[in-house]
């Protein structure tokens, strides 16, 4: 998977701040064998950042890889396993949640908590290292916790409208 491509200009109007989680993303993206999308996506649900492989410039079979070929899907399907996966921790009094991830036979799904309730959600190939996306994830998560902020989950949303 290519890293994801914004717009001409789109990154020099982002606070300092949106610039490094971007940049988090695509170091990501570009470090990890196997990933197909990538989302970041806020405790209500929307997608605050992503690889977005529908966006990109990429041969058709990578577009398809992701869940329908949309982030906006994968960003639906994390929060959906993120609600699920609070509810279940809550009923069997474990805690909270740290990650979550689901084996299928044509692929993996990864959720891992960020802060006061943002997920971070990656959809992987079948024969991704699993351990080594985990650690990758959790390298993210560390980095991007402490600056994910009220202000800097609005700029991300807004900037995110703006590029639709």
């Amino acid at each position: 998977m290519t890293a994801p491509t914004p717009a001409p200009g789109a990154l020099s109007s982002l606070s300092t701040a949106a610039r490094n989680l971007h940049w988090l993303l695509t170091n990501l993206v570009e470090e990890v064998p196997g990933l197909l999308s990538v989302a970041v996506v806020s405790s209500d649900g929307l997608l605050l950042l992503s690889s977005d492989p529908g966006r990109n410039e990429q041969a058709p079979e990578v577009r398809s890889g992701g869940p329908k070929g949309s982030s906006a899907d994968l960003a639906t399907i994390v929060s959906g396993v993120g609600s699920l996966t609070i509810g279940a921790a809550k009923l069997m009094d474990g805690g909270g949640v740290k990650q979550t991830m689901v084996a299928m036979e044509e692929g993996s799904l990864f959720v891992m908590s960020i802060s006061d309730g943002s997920l971070l959600g990656v959809h992987a190939t079948p024969d991704c290292d699993m351990s080594v996306i985990a650690y990758h994830m959790a390298l993210f998560v560390g980095r991007a916790g402490h600056v994910l902020t009220p202000e800097l989950r609005s700029e991300l949303r807004q900037s995110m409208e703006t590029t639709r």
